[in-house]
């Protein structure tokens, strides 16, 4: 939750200075309200919270994204939550007006320094332009369901992707087909944006070029320690790579 909180702040506010970050009572708002849904982010911040205290907090949780023009997420990391309160979690969030929209998994692990990856299919270079990084925003619309101008509207133009980000495309026959960065987050290594085109899927491109920016990340920076949220679909590929999971999530939306 901490790593989530600090990473978003600096992309939240990388997308937009005036956007709405602020750590609230029990509350992180990571909100840049642009097209991007991973940009618009609120998450509870409680250790132990019950099941009354998750109620209120999911309910002004909902009342902050009501009040924005774009829709995102709420991330919520369950085992911060007290036994009562996990139990009733999903009806408690549809009191609130909030659906679950798909699951998660908090890892980490001391895996670093990794070997050089390679993979035969790929090269792989740094995203370092304009044009990479609409591919690499282009990706992750067609990885995750979004429209081509939601990824473009979270990425393009940044100058924080092209120059502090270990942002990385492997490259089929010169196509990008798969995209992974890690940034550096208070002493350790922070995977995010991790894609691959649907019609690239399963051939171990996603696994490649995430251990290639973790290695250029912690040659750069010279960190031991990474961690990553983990969707349905890469939940599978980071054990294979050295991380562990530590905490199941969930994301939820408001209820359409």
């Amino acid at each position: 939750m901490e790593q989530l909180a600090v990473v978003w702040r600096a992309m939240v506010l990388d997308r937009d200075p005036d956007a709405d970050v602020r750590d609230l009572p029990g509350i992180a708002v990571r909100w840049a309200d642009c097209r991007f849904p991973f940009w618009n982010c609120v998450t509870l911040t409680e250790v132990g919270a019950d099941s009354a205290l998750v109620g209120q907090r999911l309910s002004q949780a909902a009342d902050i994204m009501r009040s924005k023009k774009h829709p995102g997420f709420l991330w919520l990391f369950e085992d911060l939550l007290d036994g009562e309160a996990r139990a009733q979690l999903r009806a408690a969030a549809e009191k609130a007006g909030l659906a679950y929209a798909f699951p998660g998994t908090g890892m980490a692990g001391d895996l670093l320094p990794v070997p050089e990856p390679s993979h035969p299919d790929l090269t792989f270079v740094r995203v370092t332009t304009d044009e990479q990084l609409v591919a690499y925003a282009d990706l992750n619309s067609r990885a995750y369901g979004f429209a081509p101008e939601a990824g473009r509207d979270g990425l393009c133009g940044s100058a924080l992707w092209k120059n502090e980000v270990h942002a990385y495309l492997g490259l089929r026959d010169g196509v990008p087909v798969t995209c992974a960065a890690t940034v550096e987050a208070e002493g350790r290594l922070f995977v995010v944006l991790v894609a691959t085109d649907p019609d690239w899927e399963r051939r171990g491109y996603g696994e490649a070029v995430t251990r290639k920016a973790l290695y250029e990340g912690a040659r750069a920076t010279g960190l031991t320690r990474a961690t990553l949220h983990a969707t349905a679909a890469g939940a599978p590929v980071y054990p294979r790579i050295g991380f562990k999971p530590n905490s199941p999530m969930g994301f939820y939306a408001l209820k359409g």
